[in-house]
C-alpha cells in the first residue's frame, strides 16, 4: 500500500506544512419530508459540483471569507438555495429537508463555533469504531489508540488515562453515568462493555481538564450518545467471537422511536491461544434498549435499559511457558486440578425527561437504578515443575535436564457481592443572546453494598509449606531443620461488609464567548461540590465535603492559520467509591478521604489542509499534582487499595496527535505520548506508580486496495513501554521494583464490501435487500508478539530464589466477521 509510505515520509518531513489554497467545506445529509434520505441531488457552488449519495450524504469545498451560493436541485423536488460565508478550513454541517411544494432560500454567516473543539474534546466517528479490528472491538478499542490512553491488556475494555487507574474514568451514556462490575480480576472475565457500539450516535472523549458539569473523577470523561432513529433499520454482525443484532423502530406518527441491541460473546478463541490449556465455557450476553417519546415539541421522554449476564466457567488443565535467556533457557510446566465459577448479573434502568421551556431555557430530570449480583468462586490446585531446558534447544517443558523446583499452589475463593446504586439528578440550561450560557445541576446518590470476601492461598515447595512474607515468623529453613512456627496460608483475606453511602453533589458553570481585539475568546468558569457519608452495621463514618473549582480558556487568533490555543484545569476531587474504601485485607474504612488533584492542561489545535484534504495536529502538555493519594496495586485488572490517603503523587506528560484523511474519505491518525507519574508514600521517597507508562505510540489507519477499491484495510497498532507491574502484589515496592516488557500489538482487518452507499445503485439479486453488506478477515496480534500482563512467581528450592514467569496474553488469532445492514 503506497499510503503507508506516504505516512512515513510525512512523519519525517512534516514541519508545519500548509497549503496556500484557503477553502472551507459544507457537508451534511439531505432528507425528504418523511425523513428518508435523498440521493442524486445536484449541489452547485460556483464552478464546483457534486451529488448526494444513496444515503443522502454530500460534501463540497467552497472558497472561504466570501459569500458563496449553494444550489440544491433534484428531478422531483423543489430547489434549495443557501448562501454561506465561512472561515478558512471551516466545516459547516447543513442537513436540508427537500419537499415538492415550495422552494427554500437562506443565508448563513458561520464563524468558528465548534464547541467541542474549543472544549478540547476528541470526537470519534461511529463508523470508525465499527470498522477497526481488535480482540475487544468497540469504543474502548479505539480509545486505546489515542495519546495519553494506555492499556496492555487486549482482553480488557478498561484503560488508564495520563497516570490514573481504571477507577478514575467517567463514562456517560445519554448523560447517565454507567458502572462496571466490582469483582472482576482478569480481563478474560469481563465479557461485554456496557456500551453497545451498534446503538451509538456520538462519542466524545476528554483526557483531562474537563468542565465542572462532568462528575467527580480524576482522569477522563467518555460521553456517549445513543441515536434516535428516523426510520426502520437493522444491523447484524457475526464472527467467531460472537454476534450482535440491532433494530431501529419508529412509529407512524414519529412520536415513538427505539433502538434495541442484543449481543453474545465467547472469548474461547482468544483464551485458547494462551499458554494455559483449559476447558473454557463462557457465556457473555446482554440486551439493551433506548426508547424515546416526544410528548410535544417542548417535552421529550426517554428510557435506557440494560440486562447483562456474564458467566465465566474456567477449568485450567495444563500450562507450559518458556522463559529465561539464551544462555539459560528455562521452562515451567503446570498441571491443574479444580475449576473457577464466576457470574456477574447486572440490571440497569434510567428515565430521562427533557422540557424546553423556550428556545433558550431547558430542564432535565434523570433517574437511574443499577443492580449487580456477583460471585467469584474457585478452588484450583496447581502442581508445577521448574527446570533448565535440555541442550538440544527444543524448549519443551517436558524435556528438562535439571529440575530446579517442584511444588504446589492451592487457591481458594468464595467472594460474593450485591450492590444497588440509585441516582436522581436535576439539570438546567439557560442561554442568552450575548453568547453566554449557564449550566447547573443537583444530584443525589445512594449506594448499598453487601460484600463477603473469603480468599486464601497455600504454597508448598519441595515438601514444606511457605509462610506468608508479611509476618514476623520464626526462620523457616526446611527441609534442613525442623520448623517450630505455625503453619499459615501464604495469603489470607476474610471480611464481611454491609455498607450504605449517601452522596449529594452539584455543579454550576458559566460559558461565554467574546472578542479580544480581532481574536475570538471563549471561557468557562465553574465549580462542583460533593458531600458524602459512609455507614454500616458496626461503623459510622464522618460526613465529608469537597469543593472543586474549574476553568477553561480558549483563544482563536485572527490568523490565516486555523489555530486554537487552550488552557484548562482546576481542582479535581475523587470521593472514594466502594472499592477505594476497602483495604488490602478487605476491611472497609468509612473515613477514607477524597483524592485531590490540581490539574493544568495547555494545548494547541491546528487545522490545515494537505493534499487538498483536511488534517488536524493537536499538542497537549499537562501536569497533575495529587494529594491525599490512596495508593494501590494492580493484578491484571483487579485494583487493591491501601485505603489510608497517606501519599502524594504527580503526573506529567506531553501528547501529540495527527489525524486526517490520509486516504480520501476516511479518517486515520497517529498518536505519541510521554508520561511520567510517581508517588511518595509515607515520605519514603518518590517511586513509579503502577500506571507509569513512559512512552506510547499508536496508529489507526484505514485504506483500500488500489486495484480493488471494494477491499478495505484497517490497521490498529499500539506500542507501550513496560509498566512497573512485574513484582508480586504483596511485595514492598520500595524494596523491589520490576517492569514488564514493552507491549507491542498490531491488529489488521480486511473487508470485502459487497454493498455500501457508493454502489447501491448497482446491487442486484439478494443484495438489493441490504444497505450494507461486507465479509472480513481479522488477524489479531499480527506479528505474534509475546506480551505479558503479570508474572507468576515460582520458588527454586535449591537456591531459595524466586523466578518471574511471564503470564502471556493472546498470540496470533484469525477471525472471520460478517456485517450487514438493512
Amino acid at each position: 500500500m503506497n499510503h503507508f509510505k506516504l505516512i512515513i515520509v510525512f512523519l519525517f518531513l512534516w514541519t508545519g506544512y500548509t497549503v496556500s489554497a484557503q477553502s472551507a467545506r459544507v457537508k451534511g445529509v439531505i432528507l425528504d419530508n418523511e425523513n428518508h434520505p435523498v440521493g442524486d441531488v445536484n449541489i452547485v457552488a460556483g464552478d464546483k459540483t457534486t451529488k448526494s449519495d444513496a444515503k443522502g450524504h454530500f460534501q463540497i469545498f467552497v472558497p472561504s471569507n466570501k459569500k458563496v451560493a449553494l444550489i440544491f436541485t433534484h428531478i422531483s423536488l423543489k430547489m434549495i438555495t443557501l448562501t454561506v460565508n465561512l472561515k478558512p478550513y471551516e466545516t459547516f454541517v447543513f442537513n436540508p429537508v427537500m419537499n415538492n411544494s415550495e422552494e427554500q432560500m437562506g443565508e448563513v454567516f458561520v464563524s468558528s463555533k465548534n464547541k467541542k473543539r474549543v472544549q478540547g474534546i476528541t470526537v470519534i466517528d461511529q463508523s470508525t469504531i465499527k470498522k477497526i479490528p481488535g480482540a475487544n472491538a468497540g469504543i474502548e478499542n479505539v480509545l486505546k489508540t489515542l495519546p495519553g490512553v494506555n492499556s496492555n491488556n487486549e482482553l480488557s475494555t478498561q484503560y488508564a488515562v495520563r497516570g490514573g487507574n481504571y477507577d478514575e474514568n467517567l463514562v456517560y451514556v445519554n448523560e447517565i453515568e454507567v458502572y462496571r462490575p466490582f469483582l472482576i480480576r482478569s480481563g478474560q472475565q469481563e465479557g461485554l462493555s456496557f456500551t453497545n457500539t451498534d446503538l451509538v450516535q456520538n462519542v466524545d472523549f476528554s483526557a483531562g481538564g474537563f468542565q465542572a458539569k462532568f462528575g467527580d473523577k480524576l482522569s477522563s470523561v467518555l460521553d456517549i450518545t445513543y441515536r434516535k432513529p428516523t426510520q426502520f433499520g437493522a444491523a447484524l454482525e457475526a464472527s467467531f467471537l460472537g454476534g450482535s443484532l440491532a433494530v431501529d423502530a419508529v412509529s407512524k406518527n414519529k412520536k415513538w422511536s427505539a433502538v434495541t441491541g442484543v449481543r453474545y460473546r465467547n472469548n474461547s478463541l482468544l483464551v485458547n491461544s494462551q499458554d494455559t490449556q483449559t476447558n473454557y465455557t463462557p457465556t457473555f450476553a446482554d440486551i439493551q434498549t433506548n426508547i424515546n417519546y416526544d410528548v410535544s415539541q417542548k417535552w421529550q421522554l426517554s428510557f435506557l435499559g440494560n440486562i447483562s449476564q456474564n458467566k465465566y466457567l474456567y477449568q485450567p488443565l495444563t500450562r507450559q511457558t518458556k522463559f529465561g535467556t539464551i544462555d539459560q533457557p528455562m521452562a515451567l510446566a503446570v498441571y491443574y486440578e479444580g475449576h473457577e465459577k464466576d457470574q456477574y448479573d447486572t440490571y440497569f434502568g434510567a428515565i430521562k425527561t427533557t422540557y424546553k421551556a423556550s428556545p433558550t431555557l431547558a430542564f432535565k430530570l434523570i433517574g437511574s437504578l443499577f443492580h449487580t449480583v456477583e460471585q467469584e468462586h474457585f478452588d484450583i490446585l496447581a502442581q508445577y515443575r521448574l527446570g533448565n531446558v535440555d541442550e538440544d534447544g527444543s524448549m519443551n517443558p517436558d524435556n528438562v535436564d535439571f529440575t530446579r523446583g517442584i511444588g504446589t499452589q492451592f487457591n481458594h475463593a468464595r467472594n460474593d457481592l450485591d450492590a444497588l446504586i440509585a441516582n436522581i439528578e436535576f439539570k438546567g440550561f439557560k442561554e442568552w443572546k450575548n453568547n453566554s450560557q449557564l449550566e447547573f445541576g443537583l444530584k443525589f446518590t445512594r449506594e448499598s453494598i453487601r460484600d463477603r470476601v473469603v480468599e486464601w492461598e497455600v504454597i508448598d515447595s519441595a515438601g514444606f509449606s511457605i509462610n506468608p512474607p508479611i509476618l514476623d515468623l520464626p526462620k523457616n529453613n526446611q527441609p534442613y531443620e525442623p520448623y517450630t512456627g505455625p503453619l499459615l496460608p501464604y495469603q489470607n483475606i476474610r471480611a464481611t461488609n454491609f455498607n450504605d453511602i449517601n452522596r449529594f453533589s452539584g455543579y454550576a458553570q458559566w460559558n461565554n464567548k467574546t472578542e479580544l481585539g480581532s481574536s475570538q475568546f471563549w471561557y468557562t468558569v465553574g465549580a462542583r461540590f460533593q458531600s458524602w457519608q459512609v455507614s454500616g452495621a458496626d461503623i459510622e463514618g464522618k460526613n465529608q465535603t469537597v469543593f472543586s473549582p474549574r476553568v477553561q480558556f480558549a483563544l482563536k487568533p485572527d490568523w490565516e492559520m486555523d489555530m486554537i490555543f487552550r488552557l484548562s484545569g482546576g481542582l479535581y476531587h475523587q470521593p472514594p467509591f466502594y472499592r477505594e474504601l476497602r483495604d488490602m485485607n478487605g476491611v472497609v474504612d468509612p473515613n477514607v478521604k477524597a483524592q485531590q488533584s490540581v490539574h493544568v492542561v495547555l494545548s494547541n489545535d491546528y487545522n490545515f489542509k494537505m493534499w487538498n484534504r483536511p488534517f488536524k495536529w493537536v499538542t497537549e502538555l499537562y501536569y497533575k499534582s495529587l494529594s491525599d493519594v490512596n495508593v494501590y496495586s494492580i493484578d491484571n485488572v483487579r485494583i487493591r487499595y491501601v485505603a489510608d490517603n497517606n501519599a502524594k503523587a504527580y503526573a506529567q506528560g506531553l501528547d501529540f496527535r495527527l489525524n486526517g484523511e490520509f486516504v480520501p474519505g476516511t479518517e486515520s491518525w497517529i498518536s505519541f505520548g510521554y508520561l511520567k507519574t510517581e508517588e511518595n508514600y509515607e515520605n519514603k521517597g518518590y517511586i513509579a506508580r503502577p500506571t507509569d507508562q513512559r512512552l506510547k505510540f499508536a496508529m489507526l489507519f484505514q485504506d483500500y486496495m488500489p486495484n480493488i477499491p471494494s477491499v478495505k484495510v484497517y490497521l490498529n497498532l499500539v506500542y507501550n513501554t513496560g509498566l512497573p507491574g512485574g513484582a508480586p502484589a504483596y511485595s514492598d515496592p520500595y524494596l523491589y521494583q520490576n517492569r514488564l516488557n514493552d507491549y507491542r500489538r498490531a491488529d489488521i482487518g480486511f473487508a470485502k464490501v459487497f454493498v455500501d452507499s457508493s454502489n447501491q445503485h448497482l446491487k442486484t439479486g439478494w443484495l438489493k435487500n441490504f444497505k450494507e453488506f461486507s465479509l472480513g478477515l481479522e488477524i489479531f496480534n499480527l506479528f505474534n508478539n509475546q506480551n505479558a500482563i503479570t508474572n507468576t512467581w515460582v520458588r527454586d528450592a535449591y537456591t531459595k530464589n524466586q523466578y518471574a514467569v511471564p503470564n502471556y496474553m493472546t498470540s496470533r488469532v484469525f477471525n472471520i466477521k460478517l456485517n450487514a445492514r438493512l
